[in-house]
C-alpha cells in the first residue's frame, strides 16, 4: 500500500535554475527514503505509457544541458530523467511513464497497480500545474489557469486524492496542465487511504505552476 509520496515538477529548470525549489524536492525525496519503502517508483508524464527498470538511464543532452544518470542507453522519457537526476544514488526500484493523454481511468487504475507493489509503497510523482499562468507563459494566458493551479496546490497541501481524481482532463488539457495524468496516478494510488499533506513550495517564475510537495500516511 502507498505509506508515502512527492510531489516534484518535471522541468530541467529545477535541477539548473531554482536551487530554493530544487532544496524544497530534495528534502521531499529524502522523506519517502526515510519512511522505509520496499518500492520506491517514480512516474512522470510522457507521450507514451511504459515502465522502466530502477537503473534505466535518461540525459538531458537533446534539451541542451549535458546532464545524465543511470547506466546503458538513456531511455527515460524527460519527466523520468529529471527525477533520476534529482534523486542521486540509490536508484528507485523502478520507473513508469504515464501518457499524458491517459484518462482518468487508466491513471486510477495505473495508480492502484502501483500501490500494490510492496507492503510499503513510496511515490515520487513528477507534474507541474498550468503553463497559461501569465502573458509570458510558454501556453496562452487564461485567467481561469490561476483558480486551476491553486486547486492543485491546495490539494497537495491537503493530501485530498480526490480533489486530483476530480481533474478535468479536457481544462487540463486547455490550461496546458502537463502533470495531470501523473497527479491522478497519486491519486488512484492513494485511494480512500487519509493522508497528512505538506505544501513545501508552490512558484511560476515562469508561468508554469510548479510545485513541491510530501504525503505521509
Amino acid at each position: 500500500m502507498l505509506v508515502a509520496a512527492a510531489v516534484c515538477p518535471p522541468t530541467p529548470l529545477v535541477l539548473l535554475e531554482m536551487p530554493d525549489l530544487r532544496s524544497a524536492c530534495r528534502t521531499a525525496i529524502a522523506a519517502l527514503r526515510e519512511a522505509r519503502p520496499d518500492a520506491l517508483i517514480v512516474v512522470g508524464g510522457a507521450d507514451t505509457t511504459g515502465a522502466y527498470a530502477g537503473g534505466a538511464a535518461g540525459t538531458l543532452r537533446p534539451w541542451g544541458p549535458d546532464l545524465a544518470a543511470g547506466t546503458g542507453e538513456p531511455v527515460l522519457p524527460l519527466s523520468l530523467t529529471v527525477a533520476r537526476l534529482l534523486m542521486g544514488e540509490p536508484a528507485p526500484d523502478g520507473f513508469r511513464s504515464v501518457a499524458f493523454d491517459a484518462t482518468a481511468g487508466e491513471c486510477r487504475e495505473l495508480g492502484e497497480q502501483l500501490a500494490e507493489a510492496g507492503e510499503r509503497v513510496a511515490l515520487l510523482v513528477m507534474a507541474d500545474g498550468s503553463a497559461c499562468l501569465s502573458p509570458r507563459a510558454p501556453g496562452r494566458y487564461d485567467e481561469t489557469a490561476g483558480p486551476y493551479n491553486d486547486g492543485i496546490a491546495k490539494a497537495i497541501a491537503a493530501g485530498d486524492a480526490s480533489a486530483l481524481a476530480a481533474l478535468d482532463p479536457g481544462q487540463a488539457d486547455r490550461l496546458w496542465v502537463s502533470g495531470r495524468a501523473a497527479l491522478q496516478v497519486l491519486a488512484g494510488a492513494a485511494g480512500t487511504r487519509a493522508f497528512g499533506g505538506r505544501l513545501l513550495m508552490a512558484t511560476a517564475p515562469y508561468g508554469v505552476g510548479y510545485f513541491a510537495g510530501l504525503w505521509a500516511a
